[in-house]
């Protein structure tokens, strides 16, 4: 469970959102085409991290669907309940998924859809090293993000006070290129969540794959 004392702020957003979020991207064929993009390369029976799973749907429900094997991790405990009975065939749990322990080489593949906002930079660098180190050679990560170069930006998203970090999108190409994994492909589109206080919003979706022996770092 998540530590209360060390509670990331993205807990309370997504617990008062709910599954408002879910109906809000529900349009989003730009993260069903990043779905695809994995469904066609992942061997039966792989083993999926979600990280920031939100509702279960619909990463999770989409592999779980196929046959693989699929961990959610949330630091909403609504939303994890959610997902826990919305994609029952899947595993959800409420961590953070910056203490989680990830065991190296363990992993076929990893998403990590909007799930760094509200991490500070160089939590979200130590992130992307662990998370590459957890994929097993020629394991896929499937990253989207809203690419822009902000650092604790307050402002509000779906009626939710946020305080976001991030990077523009050719700084977050390099720091995947240094984790030790190659960028395949990348998309970028404007998306407006289906909710009455969203704006359109830039979108960057990145796939990648690890090379090789296990990245340092």
């Amino acid at each position: 469970m998540v530590d209360e004392e060390h509670e990331s702020p993205a807990a309370a957003v997504f617990d008062a959102l709910g599954s408002e979020y879910e109906k809000a991207f529900a349009s989003s064929a730009a993260h069903r085409a990043s779905l695809d993009w994995l469904l066609e390369r992942l061997a039966p029976g792989s083993t999926v991290l979600d990280v920031g799973s939100g509702t279960g749907r619909p990463t999770a429900q989409a592999l779980a669907g196929a046959g693989h094997r699929v961990l959610g991790v949330d630091v909403s405990p609504v939303m994890v309940e959610i997902a826990s009975r919305q994609v029952p065939e899947a595993e959800f749990r409420c961590e953070d998924i910056r203490r989680m322990t990830l065991e190296d080489a363990s992993l076929d593949a990893v998403c990590v859809y909007f799930a760094t906002l509200q991490m500070s930079r160089s939590e979200q660098s130590g992130l992307l090293r662990r998370l590459a180190r957890a994929l097993r050679p020629g394991g896929l990560l499937a990253l989207a993000t809203v690419p822009l170069d902000v650092e604790e930006f307050d402002g509000v998203f779906m009626g939710q006070p946020v305080r976001v970090t991030s990077f523009a999108a050719e700084d977050l190409i390099a720091l995947v290129r240094a984790a030790g994994l190659t960028v395949q492909s990348e998309r970028s589109v404007m998306f407006t969540p289906t909710h009455p206080d969203a704006r359109p919003e830039p979108h960057l979706f990145l796939h990648c794959r690890r090379e090789g022996p296990n990245p340092a770092g």
